[in-house]
């Protein structure tokens, strides 16, 4: 697929906890010479304390994810974010989502006044890919990755998550938007479902284009 995407510089992977965005990002970027930009997820010291208990920890877990974010995205413009094609498995914005959703009042303003300050500097997407899955789907995922500090993650937690990320690209118009409903694709093991999806981006997106392909017989 190189080449075959010149008009795009920056394409974000986007989802809730458990879509496969990096995994899809990794394929993406692997299949058309791009460069790869991961979210340091791991590298959070309150992301397990926060999963514990989530009222005690939400403010500082959620500030370090905004500062290590831009930190990151500074990095990417100091060295020529647009000099060949970016691929990320997170975009800028997700951010206040979670903030809007674990915590308080008086936090939420203060980080919301933060946020404002770094979000002017941030680059937008060009392509903003969603990767829609129900919550059944998503509990599945995260139980077979079985990572560590996500076994205390609550079905309520993932089923308002997926809420506010349904509401928010339903309303979405920064960038060109493809919304994938992966419930019934596996575009890592299948490589049909896989080429389906590439065949998608070959064509340029302007608005917000809807994938919901069925489940094959």
């Amino acid at each position: 697929m190189k080449g075959l995407m010149k008009h795009l510089y920056y394409i974000a992977i986007e989802g809730v906890i458990g879509a496969g965005k990096t995994s899809f990002a990794r394929i993406l970027a692997e299949r058309m010479s791009a460069r790869l930009v991961l979210e340091k997820f791991e590298e959070n010291p309150f992301l397990e304390d926060f999963y514990v208990d989530p009222e005690r920890y939400a403010f500082q877990t959620q500030l370090y994810f905004l500062l290590s974010r831009y930190r990151q995205q500074m990095e990417l413009k100091q060295v020529d974010l647009f000099s060949n094609l970016l691929i990320s498995d997170y975009m800028f914005d997700k951010d206040k989502l979670f903030a809007h959703l674990n915590l308080n009042e008086k936090e939420f303003i203060l980080y919301n006044l933060i946020a404002q300050l770094l979000e002017k500097e941030i680059p937008k997407p060009d392509l903003v890919v969603f990767l829609q899955a129900s919550t059944d789907r998503l509990m599945q995922n995260i139980r077979q990755r079985g990572r560590s500090y996500e076994r205390d993650i609550s079905r309520e937690y993932i089923e308002s998550l997926n809420q506010i990320y349904n509401e928010y690209f339903y309303r979405y118009k920064e960038s060109p938007l493809l919304i994938v409903n992966t419930n019934d694709i596996d575009f890592v093991h299948n490589d049909d479902d896989l080429n389906e999806l590439l065949g998608l981006l070959r064509k340029p997106v302007s608005g917000t284009i809807y994938y919901h392909p069925e489940r094959k017989a």
